[in-house]
C-alpha cells in the first residue's frame, strides 16, 4: 500500500525558510511524478508544484523563483524547499505522488496526510 508522510512543517517569520519532506512507501517512486498541494482556511486546495520521475519541475506563478521541488531517488524522498516565505503561504501542505502521465493534472492518486506551515509576520 502507498504511503506519504510529510515533515518539517512549522511557524517561521516572513521571509525565512522551511524545508518541507515527503517520504514514500508501497511504491516505485522512481517512476511516479512527486508533488505538493496546499490549502489555506477557507480556500480551495492549490497547486504548488510537481517534480516528474525523471527529474523536470513545473510550479505554480505564485511560488516562482522561491520554492524549489527536489526528489532524492534513494531515499523514496521528495523535498519542497521554501524561501521567501510571505503570510499568505500559510496553509496546510500535502505530498501527493502519481504514477501516471498527467496524473497531477487531475487529482494525485496518493496523498499524505497534510503538515502545517504557518508563517508569522
Amino acid at each position: 500500500q502507498v504511503q506519504l508522510v510529510e515533515s518539517g512543517g512549522g511557524t517561521v517569520q516572513v521571509g525565512g525558510s522551511l524545508r518541507l519532506s515527503c517520504a514514500a512507501s508501497g511504491g516505485t517512486f522512481s517512476i511516479y511524478a512527486m508533488g505538493w498541494f496546499r490549502q489555506a482556511p477557507g480556500k480551495e486546495r492549490e497547486f504548488v508544484g510537481v517534480i516528474s520521475w525523471s527529474g523536470s519541475t513545473n510550479y505554480a506563478e505564485s511560488v516562482k523563483g522561491r520554492f524549489t521541488i527536489s526528489r532524492e531517488y534513494a531515499k523514496n524522498t521528495a523535498y519542497l524547499q521554501m524561501n521567501s516565505l510571505k503570510p499568505e503561504d500559510t496553509a496546510v501542505y500535502y505530498c501527493a505522488a502519481d504514477p501516471r502521465i498527467g496524473g497531477f493534472n487531475g487529482v494525485p492518486d496518493y496523498w499524505g496526510q497534510g503538515t502545517q506551515v504557518t508563517v508569522s509576520s
